[in-house]
């Protein structure tokens, strides 16, 4: 494919190559289906479908053992939507919860949904940009389970959307035994979203992601107690979210922000202000617009060393608040 081997060939960034995806439609766009099958009589263009098809050959090529895998979760759908139902029922089902039934009810929904259709594709490219170890658009689809739960709760969202709550919260609870991610389905996630590594993500019931998070292992978006109503925290575009750290209530971190790893936040974070601590506090200001993007963790690394340094320093000096910042 022409894309592709211009892309190896030049080493062109993945937002030139795949400029629909990575940087999203303007509204002349949307009157046109980029969708096959989709609002138009004419097949159009899905270039990470493509994309996906023609690495998944490569990959039956190089490991023949894999053959039979890619084959049934990749070449043998028409479409990447059907791909995804496939690979989401095969990692899902259990002995009550069969593969052929969890493939209808995800291709019930994808298919239906052009809202959900686009952002997979934009999680597809979120992953492929930010995430080092996704060596390609196919292993985006195939491997990460962050990935994966993400696209499950999109279609547990729609289910719950549509009353059918019941069916929502099993899938749910198959998420959580086998990804070891739990997100409620009437929270609200947006688009081009990175769960990296996923272990130990909780997201609640009243939580609301905005587009272009990236969030590591171990986030907490929880409650306080055992408040009813709006009680969960609302987490600003283009925010990143450290491992470990715990949100708690119905605060807001703000659009650009970053929250450090190992923190505790109580309080709402101002926009593009970088927080770390317990409790996290403002240390600073970001440079980029989205540092979800840029994924730079060790943003906050000056303060902790000065906080160490004025640690030790206040040992030598017997101070009793090692912790302060001058």
């Amino acid at each position: 494919m022409e894309c592709l081997s211009r892309e190896k060939s030049a080493g062109c960034r993945p937002d030139k190559v795949f400029p629909v995806y990575a940087m999203g439609w303007s509204d002349h766009d949307s009157d046109h289906s980029i969708f096959p099958g989709f609002g138009s009589d004419v097949i159009s263009s899905d270039p990470i479908w493509d994309a996906i098809r023609d690495q998944a050959k490569l990959e039956a090529e190089k490991e023949p053992i894999l053959s039979s895998f890619l084959y049934a979760s990749i070449l043998s759908h028409n479409c990447l939507e059907q791909a995804l139902a496939f690979v989401l029922a095969d990692r899902l089902q259990n002995s009550t919860l069969l593969a052929t039934q969890l493939m209808d009810i995800c291709c019930n929904v994808i298919m239906r949904d052009r809202g959900i259709q686009r952002s997979i594709r934009l999680d597809i490219q979120a992953f492929k940009d930010r995430d080092p170890s996704c060596i390609s658009y196919c292993s985006v689809l195939l491997y990460p389970k962050g990935f994966q739960a993400i696209q499950t709760y999109r279609v547990a969202h729609a289910l719950w959307s549509q009353g059918r709550k019941v069916l929502a919260l099993a899938l749910q609870s198959r998420v959580s035994e086998v990804f070891g991610i739990d997100i409620h389905p009437a929270a609200k996630i947006g688009e081009g979203v990175l769960l990296d590594h996923g272990t130990g993500v909780v997201i609640g019931e009243t939580a609301v992601i905005g587009n272009r998070v990236s969030l590591m292992q171990g986030v907490t978006l929880g409650g306080t107690g055992k408040e009813t109503g709006d009680r969960h925290p609302k987490v600003g575009d283009g925010a990143l979210i450290g491992a470990s750290v715990i949100i708690l209530g119905n605060i807001i971190v703000g659009e650009g922000a970053m929250v450090a790893a190992g923190s505790l936040v109580l309080k709402s974070v101002p926009p593009h202000s970088m927080v770390a601590g317990i409790p996290a506090k403002v240390i600073g200001y970001m440079n980029e617009q989205d540092p979800s993007l840029t994924m730079k963790h060790d943003a906050s690394k000056g303060f902790f060393e000065l906080v160490a340094s004025n640690s030790n320093n206040a040992r030598c000096s017997g101070s009793e608040d090692p912790g302060r910042l001058n």
